[in-house]
């Protein structure tokens, strides 16, 4: 099974690449070779390829620069996921598309299910739910992932934010009223390449078409997530700090974040027969992956 994935920079994307096993070619392409706002970059890379499958983990992911830049979130999470999802189709082959928590208003007191109805309350969010529609339009052997709280050794995310303001902060003020599960990119990963397999072993089949939540097991929120961090990096001599909690009143954004962006993953478990560890395990994993790549 030969998987193409647009990006290669990302979080998930760059996860990917590490996931390729016997049976299974994993390449990722990004800008210039391959531009999701333009579908002729697509094609040829699917000329070139030749996959079985194609991963669309790319996306326009500033949220707070997305309230000032509407077109361009918009240009690459909803114009650009069509354009991935009706190449792959024309190629006669699924896509997998990328999502998020952000689709979601974060007002509800439970976890969040597939069928629960979409209410973004950002940019971002507005123009990864039109992805999503456009995906689902485009092409009828989909599958879209939701995640949130993305997180790994490389990158932009909070884990790196965490041990680089440590470094040279005593004290770091965290939202403490904001709720999620913390998700490792790799596993996000792995999930991928499980959905891909179900695919390629059934393309006919729709029992593993469909939208699906992939979040860590267990929840916290960025307060405590913040101290997880700052464990485990002290356990490996990296840098720590003191989290003070405060509200998402005392820390305003241009873009309104999700109080609650807690997704449940019942449906993903039972279609693929597989379960997330909890994010707790995986923080350690991270942090002593951040501090072996810092200290290179």
């Amino acid at each position: 099974m030969r998987i193409l994935v647009t990006g290669r920079e990302g979080q998930v994307a760059r996860a990917l690449a590490f996931c390729g096993t016997d049976g299974v070619s994993i390449t990722c392409v990004g800008r210039p070779d391959l531009d999701i706002t333009d579908r002729s970059s697509i094609d040829r890379a699917i000329k070139e390829i030749r996959p079985d499958i194609l991963v669309n983990p790319a996306a326009y992911t500033a949220v707070d620069k997305a309230e000032s830049e509407p077109e361009t979130a918009f240009a690459v999470n909803r114009d650009g996921a069509r354009n991935a999802a009706a190449a792959a189709a024309a190629a006669g082959m699924p896509v997998v598309h990328l999502s998020t928590d952000y689709v979601f208003a974060g007002d509800k007191p439970s976890p969040y299910v597939e069928t629960d109805a979409t209410g973004p309350a950002s940019v971002y969010g507005h123009s990864k739910l039109a992805g999503e529609e456009a995906v689902a339009e485009a092409n009828p052997a989909h599958v879209i992932l939701r995640t949130a709280w993305v997180y790994s050794p490389w990158g932009h995310n909070f884990v790196k934010t965490m041990l680089r303001l440590a470094e040279t902060r005593d004290t770091v003020r965290v939202v403490a009223d904001q709720h999620g599960a913390p998700t490792y990119a790799p596993d996000i990963a792995d999930c991928v390449v499980i959905v891909a397999l179900a695919a390629f072993a059934a393309l006919e089949s729709e029992a593993w078409r469909g939208t699906y939540h992939v979040t860590a097991a267990g929840e916290t929120n960025w307060a405590g997530f913040a101290e997880a961090i700052f464990a485990a990096s002290a356990a490996r001599g990296g840098p720590t700090a003191r989290v003070e909690p405060i509200s998402t009143a005392d820390y305003p954004t241009p873009a309104r974040r999700p109080r609650n962006s807690r997704l449940s993953n019942g449906k993903f478990c039972t279609t693929f027969a597989h379960t997330l560890p909890d994010w707790r395990d995986r923080v350690q994993m991270c942090v002593a992956g951040a501090i072996l790549n810092e200290n290179r």
